[in-house]
């Protein structure tokens, strides 16, 4: 992930797509809880080292998300993933959370569904609600 933006733009390259309105990024997000959803059109990487490259390698912010909470619930276990970033993210998740994980893949299919039928504003008003121990 972390030099994805290599492949993103040898992509949009290959089918001389236009990265502000076709293509969708989908990837885990520390900074929101676990089985949150959250699309946005644009951002920072807000130190995600694969936005980071993506947006590097496109010269450009403008491009679709969809970030998928991955942070632990509780505020204590949340701070402590997001210090420890690189091996929380890397560790195994528990059955309980893959369940969590599961749904929220689901939810993420409808969402890709809905920027696709009826773009990105109806999918951020639909999927985008908070959820306990966002940020």
């Amino acid at each position: 992930m972390n030099l994805s933006g290599i492949s993103v733009q040898a992509l949009v390259k290959e089918f001389d797509a236009d990265a502000s309105r076709d293509l969708i990024v989908i990837y885990d997000e520390i900074a929101l809880g676990l089985g949150s959803l959250r699309i946005r059109e644009r951002g920072s990487s807000g130190g995600h080292n694969g936005v980071r490259s993506i947006s590097g390698a496109l010269g450009s912010e403008e491009w679709l998300r969809i970030r998928i909470g991955v942070a632990p619930p509780g505020d204590e276990a949340a701070e402590s993933a997001r210090r420890g970033r690189k091996d929380y993210v890397l560790t195994p998740m528990r059955k309980a959370q893959l369940a969590i994980l599961d749904e929220v893949l689901d939810r993420t299919a409808r969402a890709v569904e809905m920027v696709l039928a009826h773009g990105a504003g109806p999918a951020m008003n639909e999927f985008n609600r908070r959820e306990p121990g966002d940020e």
